[in-house]
């Protein structure tokens, strides 16, 4: 009976945490988000949540009134994050997913973006030490923007696998752009968005090509699983990786709308993998790449390394754990599902070998060189 009614409260969005109560800024409306997916969240200025949502093709920004500075001295570590989320939701663990997560760059809280098994979405956060809180979807201060031509809500790849979950692939927010990718409809499906934050002007869509060396060939259908964004001799660059692991530089600058941009592949990280999320975190001794991977412990790559490898991969790498391009380093921490920054450090959802999963930091010491 306990969980039948947090479910049904869950559902008729009677139990949230609340919102401010002031008037909503210019742009924004205080009500339903109508979201029907989280597939990629990230933090932009002022507690501004952007949340891409697939299924409706759309990104919304949500003022969580979550401002308050906090403090990343202690290291997270957290059992069985995933039955915490669960218990909130009056279910069971193995009926959740984690979506993605994210950090509050300001006040620390972590938020999780969840999907229960018959695909409705949630938002819960949590600030380390205390439990977790619903986040108020359905009277939320929001404002919400659709994307333009994105794929079908029926299309499948080859293999007869629906791609309308990778409409919105991954999302970051840099200098006033809500940066996004994904697959559209158009020829070359693999697109890169950018979105002047407010939403207030057209976005900008650009087509991207890669050379896969794993796979032997440039493609332009797959789209970017995860990016970040870093400045290099004063450049600003997306850095982007794909299935099978290409990793792909992209300057900004070339990224314009309507344009068919050619990335630079600097590694070839391995086949048979897929990257799941990354960070570039800046320390004393440099800035690190940090990339959570599907079949792969987490690489750490120097900035550095990138930054004076001025070549590109046009060539095969046919071996299918062969690697070439930029060095790297393998962390020793597998099975991580999501990371996001926090404060000098990296907190991470990672699976245990009981299925559980937990929230942890990265050893600090992994970012000394």
């Amino acid at each position: 009976m306990k969980h039948l009614l947090l479910t049904l409260l869950f559902l008729t969005g009677a139990v949230f945490t609340g919102f401010s109560h002031v008037d909503p800024p210019e742009g924004f409306v205080k009500g339903d988000t109508e979201i029907e997916s989280i597939n990629a969240m990230t933090f932009g200025p002022d507690g501004i949540l952007f949340i891409g949502d697939s299924k409706t093709a759309s990104l919304i920004a949500l003022q969580t009134a979550d401002n308050t500075a906090g403090s990343f001295e202690e290291d997270v570590n957290i059992k069985n994050i995933d039955h915490m989320l669960a218990e909130l939701m009056g279910t069971t663990a193995d009926k959740i997913t984690i979506q993605d997560m994210a950090v509050n760059p300001a006040s620390g809280t972590i938020y999780f973006g969840i999907h229960h098994e018959d695909g409705s979405p949630a938002l819960v956060k949590m600030k380390p030490g205390q439990d977790p809180e619903w986040v108020n979807l359905q009277d939320a201060v929001h404002a919400k923007r659709s994307i333009n031509s994105v794929v079908a809500a029926d299309a499948e790849d080859r293999r007869g696998r629906p791609l309308r979950h990778w409409a919105i692939s991954d999302m970051n927010y840099h200098d006033g752009q809500v940066l996004v990718t994904g697959l559209s409809n158009k020829e070359f499906a693999s697109t890169f968005r950018s979105l002047p934050y407010p939403f207030n002007e057209e976005e900008s869509d650009a087509s991207l090509e890669i050379y896969h060396a794993a796979h032997g060939q440039y493609e332009t259908h797959s789209p970017v699983k995860t990016f970040t964004t870093a400045t290099i001799d004063g450049t600003p660059y997306v850095v982007a990786s794909y299935t099978c692991t290409p990793l792909v530089l992209f300057p900004m600058s070339d990224i314009k709308p309507g344009e068919h941009v050619k990335g630079r592949t600097v590694a070839e990280l391995g086949a048979g993998n897929t990257p799941l999320d990354m960070v570039v975190v800046d320390s004393e001794s440099g800035s690190y790449l940090m990339m959570a991977n599907s079949n792969r412990p987490v690489m750490k790559i120097n900035m550095a390394d990138v930054k004076g490898y001025s070549g590109s991969l046009t060539e095969p790498v046919n071996e299918p754990a062969a690697t070439a391009g930029v060095n790297y380093l393998n962390l020793p921490m597998t099975n991580v599902l999501q990371l996001d920054k926090y404060g000098e450090t990296v907190v991470t959802v990672k699976r245990q070998s009981n299925g559980d999963l937990d929230l942890l930091t990265l050893n600090r010491f992994w970012f000394g060189g």
